[in-house]
């Protein structure tokens, strides 16, 4: 094995853990590029240039980019009030949602 290929193994694997131990969202979003630029220049020394072109293309640019777009989405709800994981017709108290169930329930 060469030594560009073990060096970028190890930038590999050292940026696939920082993906994991980043906390913020964010944060996890550009490491996991940065993670698809090392793993498209590992296939790259690896002479695969066509699986290197697209890690570069989809782990470095297109997934991201939707990592984003759906941080900016969950943010725009926030601000607007929504919570997450609220389903249609909820509540934001929870007592109040089992107390409704329980009345559905008694009806049928």
């Amino acid at each position: 094995m060469s030594g560009l290929v073990a060096g970028l193994l190890l930038l590999a694997a050292l940026s696939g853990l920082l993906v994991v131990l980043a906390r913020d969202p964010r944060r996890q979003v550009f490491a996991m590029a940065g993670n698809g630029l090392v793993l498209g220049l590992l296939f790259l020394a690896l002479q695969a240039p066509d699986v290197a072109l697209s890690e570069i293309a989809v782990g470095t640019a297109v997934t991201p980019l939707l990592f984003l777009a759906a941080l900016a989405a969950i943010a725009m709800d926030r601000a607007k009030g929504r919570t997450e994981g609220r389903a249609k017709g909820r509540t934001a108290d929870p007592a109040k949602d089992q107390a409704e169930d329980r009345a559905v329930d008694h009806a049928k």
